[in-house]
């Protein structure tokens, strides 16, 4: 009898654990698989990768971070103008990219565009993605008197200021102008290929020598 009553209490205590692991298969089966999603697949075992962020339009403005990380400045690409000659100085690479901007303080303190010096500021991104400084060539000798403020805006006003880049004929037809505010944050305006804005005209009277 005590024989019969061990095996019996062994296939009991089998079946047992046989049933416990069955329910554990099953448990873990539902669980959902989320490695290809975390890693960004598109089903097919692929990585996806995300599409090149898309620029603003010329012309739209942008809240933007001051210098320093002080006030909002509202800053919009007004007008640009090509031309192979500025103030009587030759672009050095082909062609000046002059774009002139309106920055407006948005904010109860004064607000300021960051200096080239700390990698804020103005940049030219080429078509084919070929990053150019604000100083390349002769840009720096390039210069107009209502568009050369360089003072931190006041609250509740604005400022005329403008930036020029000297450019290769590829590099400047189907750019992209490019901004790093004061938070580090970078800014895109898809750049028109030929002279447009409102002021066109009155720029180009400003760069005759």
């Amino acid at each position: 009898m005590r024989v019969r009553a061990t095996a019996a209490t062994a296939a009991l205590l089998l079946a047992t654990l046989t049933a416990c692991s069955s329910s554990g298969d099953k448990a873990d089966a539902k669980q959902p698989d989320t490695t290809s999603a975390q890693a960004g697949s598109d089903g097919d075992g692929q990585e996806s990768s995300a599409a090149p962020e898309k620029g603003l339009p010329f012309g739209k403005p942008a809240q933007t971070t001051g210098d320093g990380g002080t006030g909002v400045l509202e800053i919009t690409p007004d007008t640009v103008v090509f031309t192979k000659e500025a103030n009587g100085e030759k672009a050095a690479n082909g062609v000046f990219v002059v774009v002139t901007m309106k920055d407006k303080a948005m904010t109860a303190v004064a607000a300021d565009e960051p200096a080239p010096i700390g990698g804020g500021g103005w940049k030219w991104m080429a078509p084919d993605g070929e990053m150019v400084a604000f100083d390349t060539g002769n840009s720096s000798n390039v210069t107009m008197d209502k568009y050369n403020n360089a003072d931190p805006v006041q609250p509740g006003s604005y400022q005329w200021r403008s930036q020029a880049f000297d450019l290769t004929a590829a590099q400047a037809k189907g750019g992209t102008l490019i901004y790093i505010d004061g938070a580090e944050k970078a800014f895109r305006w898809e750049m028109p290929s030929t002279d447009s804005g409102p002021n066109v005209a009155e720029v180009k009277k400003q760069l005759a020598p």
